[in-house]
């Protein structure tokens, strides 16, 4: 390398150095803080109109209703009638003065409890109004602790997020002490969806934002994140992780929290802020307290990300900054372009040529500084390429022989695959048992059967003695070609539990297949994350004595007469299970007019809608409804076409069976 004169890099460094000297550090510097400051002020206000806005949105429609549950639970016609539970009069009048609130409340739905029968009754606009109830608590349950937890507090109410395992829903609710002078007779409220609540109240589209809502203990109520929200306060602790504070660094960001929470709790309607790490990010938090309530509204802000300035005087700035920086580039272009690039140009034409594949050209003649030993070097590759194009040109083409061959291995691979699972679902068609389904009950009965893919882990069974039969569905774990080879283990199972039981004891066949799947598998040593369990159902029909008996893991009975739909419900726990389950027979009246249904959680879990939910099985039993009194293929296409409407673009989520029949 040449060791006199100015080189290359230090011409280039020494423009370079020039013009950020002159205007860009002490602009940016400068611009930076102004920036910082000005983020931070109008941080701060938006916070504090944000959360206040925030806090009046939830105050107003919450306290209506907690407002409307008050006077429902100090009503003299609720106390009349908890003090005297079998007056019948006194009870149809209570309905028909509460159906009134029910209209009012925000969800249009509401609960009452007594506290000396401890029954509990549930309305809402899903079902007609009823004045039974819908079960009775238990002390000794979990789920039902938030009663008798309600019950012997010394405040008149509480508001609760919880999730009800008999109604299956989670509701922000509010729970009202009833009394009768300092008798406790019961509890009375309403509730509100907590998505809806979420939704309404905390979902934002704004960036850098973050809305929740924590009560005075810091424990979070509502938030965007499901998962962080505590529930059943009324009965419990919240853990660390579902409070503010466990959201928080330990030490001083803590203690800044718990000042916050104070100083708003002394001046509602104020709002009180401090910053602190959340999320990993340092964020504004902003708090007000709402007394009503018992909650405090917080927002989080990140400065760095959300939009708290306003955009026209920025943009001012940054257009003013960018013609800066623009004259220094022109600057620092010119200096370039004499000093650098025009030696460049040279050799780059020469460059050009060998790039073409001619290596015999001129090179400029060297200078005495980097481009000079650029040259030179040019003339030293222009060799090595040549000399190794040759080599490289032979090696590339053998290769490129060798992967066409590979290639056409795999395209034959590939077709041997698929010829076996094509294969394979004509062999698993073969054994589903539909020949017999039509010749013992031809127009009355109707299967749909989709596996997610050619084949998978859903199958129906069928076995008819004299006037008697036996149909069912199986739902074995996994889809695909590891659930179809489920199948067979599944259904050598549970012909040789007909063949020990016979067909009449549907839960001894169910026990017995049970023993013999575990039988099967009790060598095999498999990897934990391979399931070997399955979903069952089994139905007996004896058509002489008018009789059905039913048993089933994990799958139930549906039935319908189209004004009516029930469940039969079968064991809890699936065959194969890692704890033996138990399972009983159900026996029930065959009645005409009815149609009965086998149907395995593919149909229930599959996803669509605009949100992608589950279809569900409050939506199946309105489907059934609406045409258990159709023919029998009928139905079929319309259970078909609901489902497909439903699914829309999502992809099938698991096999799907429908087994469906009927007697006249």
């Amino acid at each position: 390398m040449a060791t006199w004169g100015f080189g290359l890099r230090a011409k280039s460094l020494l423009a370079l150095v020039l013009a950020g000297l002159l205007a860009l550090a002490p602009a940016g510097l400068i611009g930076w803080q102004v920036l910082e400051g000005v983020r931070h002020h109008f941080g701060e206000a938006y916070a504090r109109n944000f959360t206040l806005l925030k806090r009046q949105s939830i105050l107003a429609p919450v306290s209506r209703d907690l407002a409307l549950a008050l006077r429902l639970a100090d009503s003299e016609v609720t106390r009349q009638w908890l003090l005297d539970e079998q007056n019948l009069e006194k009870k149809t009048l209570f309905f028909k003065e509460a159906e009134g609130y029910r209209r009012d409340f925000r969800s249009n739905s509401y609960f009452i409890s007594s506290s000396n029968s401890r029954q509990y009754y549930f309305n809402d606009d899903h079902e007609e109004s009823s004045d039974q109830p819908r079960y009775t608590l238990d002390q000794t349950k979990k789920s039902d602790t938030w009663f008798f937890s309600s019950i012997r507090q010394v405040e008149p109410y509480n508001i609760n997020v919880n999730y009800d395992d008999h109604l299956k829903i989670t509701q922000v609710w509010l729970n009202i002490i009833i009394r009768n002078g300092e008798q406790v007779l019961g509890l009375a409220g309403t509730g509100l969806n907590l998505s809806t609540f979420l939704k309404d109240f905390i979902s934002t589209d704004e960036p850098g934002i973050t809305p929740l809502i924590i009560n005075r203990d810091g424990a979070i109520q509502a938030h965007r994140n499901p998962a962080l929200i505590a529930t059943n306060l009324a009965a419990s602790s919240a853990r660390l992780e579902q409070t503010l504070a466990g959201q928080l660094q330990p030490g001083p960001e803590r203690e800044a929290a718990a000042v916050a929470m104070a100083a708003a709790q002394a001046s509602p309607g104020q709002v009180s802020s401090f910053k602190a790490t959340l999320d990993g990010r340092e964020q504004l938090l902003a708090l007000a307290y709402i007394p009503d309530l018992k909650w405090h509204v917080v927002t989080a802000i990140d400065l760095q990300a959300a939009q708290v300035l306003d955009q026209r005087w920025l943009n001012t700035a940054i257009a003013a900054l960018v013609a800066l920086i623009a004259i220094l580039l022109l600057t620092f272009a010119y200096a370039v372009e004499q000093l650098v690039l025009k030696p460049l140009r040279k050799l780059q034409i020469s460059a050009s040529a060998m790039a073409q594949g001619d290596f015999d050209v001129s090179l400029p003649p060297p200078s005495r500084d980097e481009l000079g030993d650029l040259s030179q070097a040019f003339g030293i590759m222009a060799r090595q390429v040549r000399d190794n194009t040759a080599e490289l040109e032979s090696k590339v083409q053998a290769r490129t022989q060798d992967l066409e061959a590979a290639n056409r291995n795999m395209q034959r691979a590939h077709q041997q695959i698929n010829d076996s699972i094509d294969y394979a679902s004509l062999i698993q068609k073969a054994i589903l048992p539909n020949q017999q389904l039509l010749q013992q009950l031809g127009a009355h009965h109707f299967v749909l059967w989709r596996p997610r893919d050619v084949v998978g882990g859903d199958f129906y069974v069928f076995r008819a003695e004299d006037d008697r039969y036996l149909v069912g569905v199986v739902d074995c774990a996994g889809h695909g070609v590891p659930g179809a080879l489920m199948t067979m283990l599944a259904r050598a199972a549970l012909d040789h539990a007909m063949t020990q039981e016979g067909i009449a004891a549907p839960a001894a066949i169910l026990t017995q297949t049970d023993a013999t799947m575990r039988a099967m598998l009790q060598h095999c040593d498999l990897p934990r994350a391979i399931a070997t369990n399955m979903d069952a159902g089994l139905a007996h029909v004896d058509r002489t004595r008018r009789l059905l008996r039913f048993a089933g893991a994990k799958i139930g009975l549906y039935w319908s007469d189209g004004e009516q739909v029930g469940e039969y419900k079968g064991g809890r726990r699936a065959i194969g299970d890692r704890r033996v389950g138990s399972y009983t027979d159900t026996e029930i009246e065959l009645r005409p007019g009815i149609t009965y249904y086998l149907a395995t959680d593919g149909f229930l879990d599959q996803a669509g809608g605009d949100l992608g939910y589950g279809f569900g099985n409050t939506r199946f039993a309105q489907l059934l409804r609406s045409h258990a009194r159709l023919p029998m293929a009928q139905q079929a296409s319309a259970l078909d076409q609901a489902l497909a409407a439903y699914q829309g673009e999502y992809p099938q989520r698991d096999d799907i069976t429908v087994l469906s029949f009927r007697f006249d």
